[in-house]
């Protein structure tokens, strides 16, 4: 899977040659996996995308359904302060608002895993980790087949290199230490106890621990995905 040129980006978001810009009406491709007769194994997108479940392909991936997705998903199943819920989107904001600050020369692609770190979940929503830890290893198996086709589908390894994960998961942590203190009832001590306590040299923008309404989310979420494309295309040229 390859990324296409600086031709072929459309509002600052790199796309991939799909059938339909050939003029061709993009059907999915039956999975052998996925033909368990009346199950329906496949997520229906508004873009009109059909995500195979079992299979998922790059091709079948828009960044504006995963905005549109992870700006309706609730961190801490919803239990937040605030008119709004707290969003995916806006937490993966967040995270790579804090990897900026401890990776302050970090390349656009590490930013852009951070952005994408919870993308899966855009499918298969945002378990707490508690409820995570009593479900079998099915669950992992299909979030991990998820993240490589969004990983593939903008560019980025299907695993990521161990450095740029563990930098994206120092940042998950201090960003759940943040939400768990400002947003979701948690005292000091009690955060201290479950949430390595983050070191922070400069302090991140407020407004992102003000939940956001979903159509906001949603928005910040595309513009930010892409300014680091533009960044990215800048650096190459």
């Amino acid at each position: 899977m390859r990324e296409l040129d600086a031709r072929s980006v459309r509002s600052g978001v790199p796309r991939f040659a799909r059938p339909r810009f050939l003029g061709v009406r993009a059907v999915p491709k039956p999975s052998p996996r996925s033909s368990l007769g009346s199950v329906r194994a496949w997520q229906r997108m508004l873009s009109g995308r059909r995500l195979d479940l079992l299979d998922p392909s790059p091709l079948d991936i828009e960044i504006e359904d995963i905005a549109h997705g992870l700006a309706r998903t609730a961190r801490w199943n919803g239990q937040t302060r605030g008119r709004h819920i707290f969003s995916v989107a806006q937490h993966t904001l967040l995270v790579e608002a804090l990897l900026l600050v401890q990776e302050p020369h970090g390349p656009a692609q590490l930013r852009r895993a951070a952005l994408l770190h919870d993308a899966a979940e855009y499918v298969i929503g945002d378990l707490i980790s508690p409820f995570k830890a009593m479900l079998s290893d099915d669950y992992r198996q299909a979030e991990r087949r998820i993240m490589a086709a969004v990983h593939l589908r903008f560019g980025l390894p299907p695993a990521l290199p161990l450095h740029i994960a563990r930098a994206i998961k120092r940042a998950d942590a201090t960003a759940a230490f943040l939400e768990a203190v400002n947003l979701a009832g948690f005292s000091l001590a009690e955060a201290k106890r479950y949430f390595p306590r983050p070191d922070m040299p400069t302090p991140v923008d407020s407004e992102l621990l003000e939940p956001w309404s979903a159509a906001k989310a949603t928005r910040r979420f595309l513009e930010r995905f892409s300014r680091i494309a533009e960044d990215r295309l800048k650096s190459a040229s």
